[in-house]
């Protein structure tokens, strides 16, 4: 079996860094060009959604997060590495629905999914329906990693974790009052005879993703998240499907997405703005546009995606009002945002 040799590479988190929205840049592009993309999930954001201090601090995890996976890539590390280090702090984060922060199902649990995806090789590794996991994009390196398939789901891709030494935390670990309050909600709104898919009661969706181009030249991506508030019947969405929610490829781009899940799967999106590059020559920013301003939105979906090319190009693209996003091209500037007018 072809397995992936590279070592995850941990760098410390970042601590106390001051928010900015652009460094400065070297004078010329490097010869070899890194870059990085981070979103924390698109949707209904708007300004005054949060008090000053929680968006400051919001802004200043994505940072946080950003600059840990440029980091790796500047110490020649892989865009595997740095990929899965910035979803791993997005993870850790509360704010976010994904780990630690995600959101709650219909019957009070915490159920994730993660993928991840290497250009080099089309190595891919995903999880489904997971309960406990610390860091369910751990789990999803795991599986590409160490094991023959591509997904696992539900009870046996927990017990493939504890037979991998993955980490698990109890209920408590991941129960935020935020969240739980977000479930009180979406079930008083409930009927109980409109289709729980054909809306969700979350404001935004806040999945977590990273792509990133290392200095050899090769593209990656990750996805984590909690899915949708309410969810029932072992429901999954884009986030752990490759193709859909996830995809990489040296010979197009590499992209992570956000959104309702279910309109990302029926138009694959991920891999088909891989598809328009790779096979027609679009430009990514071009291919990401169609994509999710014009095909998703006649579907009636909602959301983006955040995407890098070999050269270093970077598309952050989204359909609803705002999308957490930050992200260091490939000369250097530095980007973090929420709000579509920024």
């Amino acid at each position: 079996m072809n397995r992936l040799t590279s070592t995850l590479f941990l760098a410390p988190a970042l601590m106390g860094v001051s928010l900015m929205t652009q460094a400065q840049t070297p004078d010329a592009e490097p010869d070899a060009p890194i870059a990085i993309a981070i979103h924390g999930g698109a949707g209904t954001i708007s300004k005054g959604d949060f008090p000053e201090e929680m968006e400051r601090d919001l802004r200043n995890m994505l940072e946080k997060a950003v600059r840990a996976g440029y980091q790796v890539l500047q110490d020649e590390g892989s865009s595997l590495d740095a990929v899965t280090l910035a979803v791993t702090l997005l993870e850790d984060s509360p704010y976010f629905n994904a780990g630690k922060g995600a959101v709650f199902n219909a019957e009070g649990n915490n159920e994730l999914d993660a993928s991840i995806m290497e250009g080099a090789g089309l190595e891919a590794g995903a999880v489904s329906a997971v309960h406990n996991i610390r860091n369910p994009i751990l789990l999803a390196r795991k599986v590409m990693t160490d094991s023959v398939h591509v997904m696992l789901m539900g009870e046996g891709a927990e017990q493939f974790a504890r037979d991998k030494g993955i980490t698990f935390e109890d209920d408590a670990y991941f129960f935020t009052e935020y969240r739980w309050q977000q479930l009180q909600k979406a079930r008083a709104a409930d009927d109980g005879q409109t289709t729980f898919l054909s809306e969700t009661p979350d404001r935004w969706f806040s999945t977590v993703g990273a792509v990133a181009l290392d200095s050899a030249g090769n593209l990656a991506a990750a996805t984590s998240t909690g899915g949708m508030t309410n969810k029932r019947w072992g429901r999954v969405g884009d986030s752990s499907i490759i193709g859909a929610g996830t995809y990489a490829d040296n010979r197009s781009c590499a992209v992570s997405a956000t959104g309702h899940g279910e309109y990302f799967i029926r138009a694959t999106v991920a891999r088909d703005i891989c598809a328009r590059v790779q096979f027609t020559g679009m430009r990514l920013e071009q291919a990401a546009d169609e994509v999710i301003n014009q095909q998703l939105v006649k579907m009636g979906g909602s959301g983006g995606i955040i995407a890098v090319d070999p050269a270093g190009n970077i598309a952050l693209t989204f359909n609803t009002p705002g999308m957490y996003r930050a992200s260091i091209d490939s000369v250097g500037r530095v980007t973090v945002a929420i709000y579509r007018e920024e």
